[in-house]
Order: structure tokens, then sequence, then C-alpha cells
């Protein structure tokens, strides 16, 4: 596939797994069956069904979670990179999948943070997503730690 057969295929996870419009059926479509999905913030996951678990309970905890791009897509070979803001609030159950503390239900804190991701996608599918995410910032606003 070209670059651009791959970034078009990054715009569609970005849009539909990221996006404030999410549709589970994206993680069937254009997910590798053994994915590599980390990100600071969270537990490093390995295959769809992992994946489809982590983003039904993250947008459960966070209703209204959704994430866009802020620069256009970087790509080569099979890497896209993006740069992206998002964030949303927690009315929902409680939700412990931060690397320090937890959240009882419906905290209502708000969460608002940037980041890059490297994603892999070998024939149309994405291998990788490998993200470095302002988790700092996030554990701050969730009151998970001090502001300095």
């Amino acid at each position: 596939m070209s670059v651009e057969d791959n970034k078009a295929v990054v715009v569609r996870w970005f849009t539909h797994f990221w996006g404030a419009d999410f549709d589970p059926a994206i993680i069937d479509e254009l997910a590798a069956p053994d994915i590599r999905f980390e990100y600071s913030l969270h537990q490093p996951l390995r295959g769809r069904d992992a994946v489809r678990e982590f983003a039904l309970r993250f947008r459960e905890a966070f209703p209204d979670l959704g994430f866009g791009a802020t620069a256009e897509l970087i790509a080569e070979g099979d890497y896209v990179v993006g740069q992206w803001k998002g964030g949303g609030t927690h009315a929902g159950p409680a939700f412990d999948d931060l690397p320090i503390g937890s959240l009882p239900a419906g905290s209502g804190k708000t969460m608002q943070f940037t980041g890059t991701t490297v994603i892999k996608v070998v024939d149309g599918m994405i291998a990788e997503e490998v993200g470095l995410d302002d988790g700092v910032t996030v554990l701050q606003q969730l009151g998970l730690i001090a502001a300095a």
C-alpha cells in the first residue's frame, strides 16, 4: 500500500475509533487481530478483543470522549504519525485504567490533553498504535496528582 493509502486508513481509525462519533465496528474492520496498542496512561494491550474492551470501558466512563487531529499526518513506509488533542468528562462508572489512582463513579472531572501517536499499517490493517500522551496533565486535571 502507498503512504497515502496508509494515511487514509489512519484517518478512518482516528475518526471512528478516537473521534466523538465512536463506532466499535471499526475495530474489526481496521485493527489487526494481534494489534499492539500502547499509551502511557493505560496498560499495554494486545489484540482486538483487548482494544475493544478498553475502548468500551473508556467511553462508558467518559461518555463525551473525543480526540481530533492538530496537524497534518506524516507518513513514511508502513508508519503514520499524528498529533492530536482531546479529552472528556468522567460522568460514568468508576474508572481505574490509569497508572496511579482511580476515579469514583461520576466524578465530574474533566480532562483535555495532547499527544502524538505512531501507527504501523500493514496490508491495510493497523498492526501497532503507540502513543505518547500528556499523562501528567491528565492526572493533575483528574485530581490524582497535585499540580506543581
